[in-house]
């Protein structure tokens, strides 16, 4: 039995309901335990490639006479500033890279290069007039991730029509000259264009480009997914386990301990709460001249409390009692004063019917049709002292 006389109404009174629901909490429990271990988690990856394309306008020059910076045939490279006369012509090499981060140089791929140089004629900051000039148009091939184009201009030419279209347009407009260049390519999982331009400054004694051509795009593409199974958390596995084998181990607990009688268990809590108030002890049959039957135990406390006195409890004859001068309040779950007197006993005896017809043993049933215990006067009947002259 558990110590504990709330508990154990609790018990009596919803003992078969929390039995029953520990058995399917614990059986749900452990059925999540085996769901989960025979269930891992996936999870599903998306994997992504990138794809870079860069693309530049290199530019060169020859030096084509000695002089006190350069020797003849010294190849200057990407030089801020050429000078005209040692450099007369200027090479340009628009050139793209193409190249996968996953899979390295992309070979297999169309690339088309564009580079004119524009006269532009312009006033109050609009174009009003231009010519063009186109210096590359071709699809170069692509090798180990590179298509390269490469072409040579006469400067000097340019700077001539430069001047030309300048004293045309004398008192009208400026005109500039302008390098642009335009590159579309297809990788096959991407296309794109790319643009950029920038001045191309002529003086008597040099030239130069204001900024360098150059551009790149990205582009991300999907290249599958990757599943990853993973076990899921311990922690959780444990917990679920627990919780149902806890569960069981409660309900059989519950369901196999002893039956408790509710009212048993009722009393025991209000003996419990009342404890203060009461006092074990024996109560005599012929205490008091007055018994008064209370209906519950919380009535004899009452009574208790009023009169400021204790209640017995005489557990042999489960009475409490308030005991006064000449009248007792008891209340007895037996029933009235009397019927206190004594221990229940199970009294169970089989009586026999008063019309039932007795039994007789043997040695009882021999006697039965003999005569020598009926009248005197009747035949068959030996006196005394003939019975003693036979014996």
């Amino acid at each position: 039995m558990i110590d504990n006389p709330r508990l154990e109404l609790v018990l009596a009174q919803y003992g078969r309901l929390i039995t029953i629901a520990l058995i399917v909490v614990g059986a749900l429990a452990l059925g999540a335990t085996g769901w989960a271990v025979a269930n891992p988690t996936t999870e599903t990856t998306t994997q992504y490639g990138d794809e870079h394309v860069e693309s530049n306008v290199g530019t060169s020059a020859v030096v084509v006479r000695d002089g006190e910076l350069w020797s003849e045939g010294d190849r200057l490279e990407n030089s801020g500033v050429y000078v005209r006369n040692a450099t007369p012509e200027l090479t340009l090499e628009p050139e793209t890279s193409l190249r996968d981060e996953t899979e390295g140089a992309i070979d297999d791929a169309d690339v088309h290069h564009e580079l004119i140089l524009r006269f532009d004629a312009t006033r109050d900051g609009e174009s009003f007039w231009n010519e063009t000039h186109t210096v590359i148009d071709e699809s170069p091939p692509v090798e180990d991730g590179v298509a390269t184009s490469t072409a040579t201009i006469d400067v000097d030419s340019y700077r001539d029509r430069q001047r030309q279209l300048e004293r045309e347009l004398s008192g009208v407009g400026s005109v500039d000259l302008e390098l642009a260049f335009r590159v579309e390519y297809d990788t096959g999982r991407s296309q794109g264009t790319q643009q950029a331009s920038t001045a191309f400054q002529v003086t008597d004694d040099a030239y130069w480009l204001a900024e360098s051509l150059s551009v790149s795009e990205s582009h991300t593409y999907q290249t599958g997914t990757q599943q990853t199974t993973e076990s899921r958390s311990l922690g959780t596995i444990a917990g679920l386990s627990l919780l149902g084998t806890f569960a069981l181990v409660g309900a059989a607990f519950v369901a196999r301990r002893a039956p408790v009688d509710e009212e048993a268990a009722r009393r025991a809590v209000h003996e419990q709460r009342y404890a203060e108030w009461i006092s074990r002890g024996s109560i005599p049959m012929w205490v008091g001249d007055y018994h008064i039957s209370l209906d519950t135990l919380e009535d004899v406390v009452d009574v208790a409390i009023d009169t400021n006195k204790r209640v017995v409890h005489d557990r042999q004859r489960g009475l409490f009692a308030v005991v006064g001068d000449d009248v007792v309040y008891y209340y007895s779950e037996r029933g009235l004063w009397e019927e206190t007197a004594w221990p229940e006993l199970n009294l169970q005896k089989q009586s026999r019917p008063a019309d039932e017809e007795p039994t007789f043993s043997p040695d009882e049933l021999e006697l039965e049709g003999r005569d020598e215990f009926g009248d005197p006067d009747e035949g068959g009947f030996d006196d005394d002292e003939d019975v003693w002259k036979k014996l």
